[in-house]
């Protein structure tokens, strides 16, 4: 019996060249591809011009979004450390986290506190007296007593302290390590050298800067001389890599900033110094307004100056090369300042003014609560506020 065939019934076969075939199929998935990232690429503009709008908007209350209480003495001084907050006063230094709860504490007898704190390390001096104590965020490294009373002290990163030891014919400046072991001891001589005025420490501990005050004649004078204590130092006498002399000012405040940058200020100007081992200063500028304060983080200089033809004050900001980045009037003058990432924070009192890198006064207002130390939290426009008896998160808004 025969098979019929069925005339609508055909085969298919396949096509000599696929090469049509498959640029279709390439040409579909880049267009999803291309949609996808074009989605992608939407929502990070969204959400980048709502992160820079609430950076740069103004605001004009902070209401509170957390309280931490503890049980602390109205003496307390605080500082900000590492990822927490010391707190300091005779009795004792804390560390405490950003929920106000001690993470350590280490019991003192110091009767007039001073603090100086760099990224890795901490020191608590006796101003005035002759204990010294070193920490590090794990807690006491050691401790170190003088043979004169205490007037200045600086710290690296490592725990490496100077410290100037006041006397009034010939005062000393002692550095040790972290133990108190040492390292270097030099005598002044105020009558050919003048007397300290300021001093700083590099990161690593080698260099340190000393500005002097000294009279030529009637003529005030400062005398800014960097010892280096390191290979490089030890072939030079006293260990001198840089000196420097600066007319008619008191350079009041020395410090050293990221990238092997190093500032001397004065009444009316600073200089940029570059390098540790061989320092050279490579700017200075000069100002027709007084200096009222300085601050300082590794990427920028802000100055509060004093205005001359108008009431009021003026804020300054340069980067680290002693460029200008702003220049603006601010409602008063603040006790505190500082610089924390791409903003400026100052405060006195309940009185709190921010403003950020860019020169956009972000807030101006009360924070109902006398502030001791002030800081961002994390997220946008949150901060952290201590207080004789608290810390708060606060918040921006409208």
């Amino acid at each position: 019996m025969t098979q019929k065939k069925k005339p609508y019934l055909r085969i298919l076969t396949p096509p000599d060249d696929l090469s049509e075939i498959m640029k279709k199929v390439r040409r579909f998935r880049h267009a999803k591809v291309r949609r996808i990232l074009v989605i992608l690429i939407l929502v990070i503009l969204a959400v980048c011009g709502t992160y820079l709008l609430m950076k740069n908007q103004v605001y004009g209350t902070a209401r509170i979004s957390a309280q931490y209480s503890g049980n602390i003495s109205d003496t307390s001084n605080y500082a900000q450390f590492a990822d927490g907050i010391v707190r300091y006063n005779r009795d004792g230094v804390a560390f405490l986290d950003k929920k106000n709860e001690e993470r350590w504490i280490q019991p003192t007898q110091i009767q007039n506190p001073l603090i100086v704190v760099r990224d890795e390390s901490f020191a608590v001096a006796d101003n005035g007296g002759n204990s010294i104590m070193v920490f590090s965020e794990e807690g006491l490294k050691g401790e170190i007593e003088t043979t004169l009373p205490i007037e200045k002290i600086v710290i690296s990163n490592q725990g490496i302290v100077s410290v100037l030891l006041r006397n009034e014919t010939s005062p000393t400046i002692m550095t040790y390590d972290a133990t108190g072991n040492i390292l270097a001891e030099m005598q002044i001589s105020t009558g050919t050298t003048g007397y300290p005025t300021a001093m700083g420490m590099s990161d690593d501990g080698t260099t340190l800067a000393v500005s002097y005050l000294f009279f030529d004649g009637t003529a005030i004078k400062s005398r800014v001389v960097y010892y280096n204590f390191g290979e490089a130092g030890q072939e030079n006498a006293d260990n001198i890599v840089f000196s420097e002399e600066y007319d008619n000012t008191i350079m009041g405040e020395i410090f050293f900033m990221g990238g092997g940058r190093s500032v001397a200020v004065g009444d009316n100007s600073f200089t940029i110094c570059r390098g540790t081992d061989a320092p050279e200063a490579v700017k200075t500028i000069t100002l027709d307004q007084e200096i009222q304060s300085v601050f300082h983080s590794d990427e920028y200089i802000g100055l509060i100056l004093l205005n001359r033809e108008k009431s009021g004050y003026e804020l300054r900001l340069y980067n680290r090369n002693g460029e200008q980045m702003i220049s603006r009037g601010i409602p008063g003058m603040y006790d505190n300042a500082k610089i924390d990432g791409d903003e400026i924070i100052m405060y006195d009192g309940s009185r709190c003014c921010i403003v950020t890198v860019t020169g956009i006064i972000k807030f101006d207002g009360d924070l109902d609560v006398d502030v001791l130390d002030m800081s961002r939290a994390f997220g946008v426009n949150r901060y952290y506020v201590m207080s004789v008896d608290e810390l708060r998160v606060i918040y921006l808004t409208k």
